[in-house]
């Protein structure tokens, strides 16, 4: 039977890797699932490798080792994992000629098995720490033998550097460090000697083994720089990271200038496809932390770095391979990251430097085509160098005056210069890329500011070149489209580089020349806006919009405000250009500018909602009370019905009506006429509906556009009414008239979000106590018949999606969960608004806040637990809802069935280690509430003359004593997460946990002896006394004075616990990172 299931395993993994039929491929997933998880999977791994006939079957073995080593429940002895060590290294070893995902996979199981048994000690000796042993009997071999052992250590150094999801942080942390400690730099050192090696050799690089071992070393040594020292960067992606922690210990490598010299000369002397590698490696060493040197030895390492630059700039050929240029430029930046302009105009070469890297950036920017996302780090070098201008205390020349407006104007020229090629060849527009625009132009602020008049005088002449043509087209009868494209094309990058230079303006440094040239500016847009204002009703330019909504922003930001001298420079130039004297009159053209974007652009989603948010600080102007009096679909395009294409299209709407709320609250005070009037349209709205609803046959599609435009509408007006007297108007024009119909669209359509999630989105608004809105006078009912609809709501909703049966995974969010998770926010408002006494129903027989949570319940059962913790917004609205529930209504909880009461606990259980901390906080104050009150419940029926207990509270306890597994998993959890983990809300998680103790006394003692038997030895006194100190002076009770008492004594042990973890032989030795 031996040999069949090998063949069947066999023809298994060739059905995995190599078929094309997908029923097959998952088939044999799953069969091979079910492998991996079998008692004898080992061994067969082993028969794989030894007598498999594919190099499948390798990897498949290969890939099981790695799960069976990696798991963390019911790990395998540390005997099993020396020997597959010993075994893997051997198989490497004899086997050199391996298909290359084979050897991969067996060293990623290496490196994984090295890493997480780097603890492990055998007879005092820690087995998996020789790694540089293992790997010296590889390089003193053939050079296949060579690129497996150098490969191992790079693979290492990885595994090592990257934590993973499975084990906890802090245990990553500390292999890392003592990684970090005891080899890292010998492995470095290793790979610089045996680069040295290589280089001095005369390298036949057409032989394709000696290529391939230098990329493995060169990505070694880069490994090695790019190692987390310190624990800092969690995120690979960000380059921001300028700074590299080289640890103190290193110092010699970096103050002998060869390391240095090793990979410039490198650089010079490999082909062109490793040499990125070689300035990865450049960019880190550039990067070393400058507290590694003294100010003597920082210079000289300085003036090395720069010479090796200049040497590169010199023999610029290899940089015409986009990943060496990319990787250049970013070792261009990191000259100023790193250094400051007072240290480098005195490294000897400064200025011929400095015009190098000039007409580097120069032609750089002009060929703009080419490597397009290089760009950001040469602008970053010269944003860094012209801001430090007006700082620089050398004596010695820094020239920026010179080359920055050559940098600048190259910038604006090329851009303008690309216009045409892109409209010609239709080639993707870079404006299409906001964000990487909005990067370029944020840089080209700082930059454009050096020797200002330049830059000005530059912008003027292309403008009114640009502009003048512009006019001349649209005047001429037989203009091609191509030509006026162009100019507004140009026109735009120019808008967005006005705005961008006049967003540069630092009040300290700026003069009244200057504010004046910005006035030249800014007239020449406005003047520009007039004119293509005047053509909207024809035709428009979308980018042009944008740029000057963008323009309009910094404009904003500098020039209108309490900070901004009335007789600035630059109003004085506005009025006389265009006879606009102050920002009031300014401000008038903006709102001009709002109105008609809303008017022309309703259908354009980016323009309206850049115009919306602009709406906000404008409120006594005419033009914004025109906007009061009209806002319908005649005036306001967006605003209509039967053009909107779809009705999720409609967002723009709830954001208009939060600014006109806002707008219209300013003035309104108690004025219930203005009220009326304003809500006339939705008032003709609502009856409309109204009317459609009380025929038989109507235009469901017209009904359901109005009444989604209306619902959209109303919750921006509910949203911006955050005060009480104007909300209580709103609530009394909405209820009782109008809820009907609310109730009506939800029966009707339950089954389209489209219309739902509008509805459900207004009534969770509606019911929002926001800033004590909802204050109901003494001698009115509202309150509870508000709650009587929330709850109709939820009923009808609720109860209606459960008949949808069985949704598919990829619509289930969309189709039930989201509207499910509005509901959870619904009765969360309510039950936490503090408008409504809940207990009165019961009294009264009113089941209507029954019929609400039962109907939750139903909801929530029909979730499963993963998905609660899958979708961001529906975890946070169940455990918000949760809290509420447990804090006031425990009754309920008490009373609930034992599989709910058991899917509740779970879902706290699982949510206590959840990523996100809101929902983790949730968990921790519900868990609060449920041991309260189980406690109190505990201990009222154990006192004499007690009360008889409540049936739900006596089936309560009864539930919890028959499953007390549940809350002593939790014990645990929150303990370990205190101990091991970095806790981010540790008063959060120290409120649950002494009535937690208080309940399981006895398994809190078994936790703790098994926490301090896990210590080393010498440790275990100092774990023992952490644990005594914790419940000192703490007495049986969770009074608040005695729960005060823990927290203060649970964050003494946190830290002595830290501390004690950190000094202990296996542990980390911090400190040495520092000195």
């Amino acid at each position: 039977t031996r040999d069949t299931s090998l063949a069947q395993l066999e023809i298994l993994c060739k059905q995995l890797y190599e078929t094309t039929d997908t029923t097959t491929r998952l088939q044999a997933e799953k069969a091979l699932v079910e492998f991996t998880n079998s008692p004898d999977c080992l061994s067969k791994c082993q028969l794989l490798l030894e007598s498999g006939s594919s190099s499948y079957s390798q990897l498949l073995a290969a890939t099981c080792l790695s799960k069976l080593v990696s798991r963390t429940s019911n790990p395998l002895p540390l005997e099993q994992r020396i020997d597959i060590r010993n075994y893997v290294l051997n198989y490497l070893a004899t086997r050199p000629k391996l298909a290359a995902f084979v050897t991969q996979a067996l060293i990623q199981l290496y490196a994984r098995i090295t890493k997480l048994g780097w603890f492990d000690c055998q007879k005092e000796d820690y087995v998996f720490r020789n790694v540089i042993v293992d790997v010296t009997r590889f390089l003193q071999d053939s050079v296949e033998h060579c690129i497996i052992g150098v490969t191992i250590l790079s693979q290492l150094t990885n595994e090592i550097n990257q934590a993973d999801s499975t084990h906890p942080l802090t245990k990553h942390r500390k292999i890392a460090s003592s990684f970090r400690d005891s080899s890292l730099f010998d492995i470095f050192t290793l790979s610089c000697n045996l680069l040295k090696q290589a280089s001095g050799k005369n390298l036949n690089l057409n032989d394709e083994s000696q290529h391939g071992l230098l990329m493995q070393l060169l990505k070694l040594a880069h490994n090695c720089l790019n190692f987390d020292f310190i624990g800092t960067s969690t995120d690979e992606s960000s380059d921001d990271l300028c700074t590299v922690q080289i640890p103190t210990s290193w110092r010699s490598a970096f103050l002998d200038s060869s390391t240095l010299q090793l990979f410039f000369d490198l650089y010079h002397s490999i082909p062109p496809s490793l040499s990125p590698l070689v300035l990865s490696c450049l960019v880190q060493i550039a990067s070393v932390r400058r507290s590694l040197f003294n100010n003597a030895e920082r210079a000289k390492f300085l003036s090395h770095l720069v010479d090796g630059v200049k040497r590169i700039l010199e023999n610029p050929q290899s940089l015409s391979d986009p990943n060496n240029y990319h990787e250049f430029c970013r070792l261009l930046a990191r000259l100023k990251s790193n250094y400051q302009l007072g240290e480098l105009v005195k490294v000897e070469n400064y200025p011929e430097v400095i015009r190098l890297i000039a007409n580097f950036t120069v032609t750089s920017l002009q060929h703009w085509e080419f490597a397009p996302n290089s760009v950001h780090y040469l602008l970053s070098l010269w944003q860094r160098l012209a801001a430090s201008v007006p700082y620089v205390k050398a004596t010695e020349p820094h020239m920026l005056e010179t080359y920055t407006p050559e940098v600048t104007k190259a910038y604006i020229t090329s851009r303008l210069e690309s216009v045409h090629i892109i409209l010609r060849d239709g080639l993707e527009d870079p404006l299409d890329d906001a964000g990487l625009v909005q990067q370029q132009l944020d840089q080209l602020s700082t930059i454009g500011r050096c020797e200002y008049e330049k830059t000005c005088a530059l912008l003027v002449q292309l403008f009114d070149q640009s502009a003048q043509s512009y006019q001349e087209l649209l005047q001429s009868t037989n203009s091609s489209t191509m030509d006026i494209a162009v100019q507004e094309g140009r026109l735009t990058w120019l808008v967005y580089i006005i705005g961008a230079v006049i967003g540069g303006r630092v009040s300290f440094a700026s003069t009244d020349e200057q504010d004046a040239m910005d006035g030249e500016l800014v007239c020449r847009v406005l003047q520009l806006m007039n004119l293509t204002d005047s053509r909207l009703a024809q035709a428009g330019n979308e980018k042009l919009e944008l740029a000057m909504l963008s323009f309009f922003e910094q404009f904003r930001k500098i020039y209108i405000g309490d900070q901004v001298q009335k007789s600035s420079k630059l109003y004085r130039r506005l009025s006389e250009v265009l006879g606009l004297n102050d920002e009031t009159m300014v401000l008038s053209v903006f709102i001009g500018k709002i109105i008609t974007n809303l008017k022309y652009w309703g259908q354009c989603e980016p323009i309206t909602s850049k115009t919306l948010h602009s709406v906000r600080k404008l409120v006594k102007l005419s033009a914004v009370q025109f906007m009061l009096n009209n806002h319908t679909s005649e005036h306001f395009s967006f605003l209509g019905v039967n053009n909107q294409a779809n009705l999720s299209d409609m967002r723009c709407r709830t954001t208009f009506y939060t600014a006109l709320g806002r707008l219209l609250m300013v003035d309104l005070g108690e004025d219930e006429d203005q009220f009326e009037q304003f809500m006339l349209p939705l008032t003709a709205a609502f009856e409309a509906i109204a009317q459609m609803f009380s025929t038989n046959t109507f235009n469901e599609q017209e009904a359901k556009r109005t009444l989604v435009g209306l619902v959209r509408d109303l919750r921006g007006i509910a949203f911006a009414f955050n005060a009480k007297t104007s909300f209580m108007m709103l609530f009394d024009w909405i209820y009782p008239s109008y809820m009907p119909i609310l109730q009506r669209a939800i029966e009707l359509w339950y089954h389209v979000p489209a219309c739902t999630t509008p509805v459900l989105k207004l009534m969770a608004e509606l019911v929002h106590n926001r800033s004590q809105r909802l204050q109901f006078d003494v001698s009115s009912p509202n309150g509870i018949l508000l709650f009587r609809e929330t709850s109709k709501m939820i009923t009808t909703y609720g109860n209606r999606i459960l008949t949808l049966g069985e949704v598919p995974k990829d619509q289930v969010y969309a189709l039930k969960l989201k509207g499910i998770s509005i509901c959870f926010s619904m009765l969360k408002a309510v039950l936490s608004g503090n408008y409504v006494n809940f207990g009165v129903f019961r009294l009264y027989g009113d089941d209507a806040l029954d019929n609400a949570l039962q109907t939750f319940i139903k909801l929530l059962l029909s979730i499963p637990h993963s998905d609660l913790l899958d979708y961001p917004k529906l975890s946070q609205s169940f455990y918000s809802l949760l809290e509420v529930l447990t804090q006031d209504h425990m009754n309920f909880i008490a009373s609930l069935e034992p599989h709910v009461v058991m899917y509740i606990l779970s879902s706290i259980s699982e949510g206590l280690t959840a990523l996100d901390t809101m929902v983790c906080t949730g968990c921790c104050s519900s868990l609060d509430h449920i041991v309260t009150y189980l406690f109190k419940q505990l201990s009222r029926s154990t006192k004499k003359r007690a009360a008889p207990m409540a049936q739900e509270s006596d089936r309560f306890l009864h539930i919890m004593q028959q499953h007390p597994e549940m809350i002593q998993q939790m014990l645990s959890t929150v303990l370990n997460i205190i101990i091991f983990e970095d806790c981010r809300n540790q008063w959060s998680m120290s409120r649950p946990l002494l009535g937690l103790i208080l309940l399981n006394e006895k398994y809190f003692a078994d936790l703790r002896n098994s926490i301090v038997n896990s210590q080393p030895p010498e440790k275990q006194q100092a774990m023992h006394l952490c644990f005594e100190n914790l419940m000192e002076g703490i007495e049986r009770n969770l009074l608040t004075k005695n729960r005060d008492r823990f927290t203060q004594n649970l964050s003494v042990f946190r830290r002595e616990v830290n501390d004690s973890m950190k000094n202990s032989t296996y542990g980390v030795n911090s400190n040495d990172m520092m000195s």
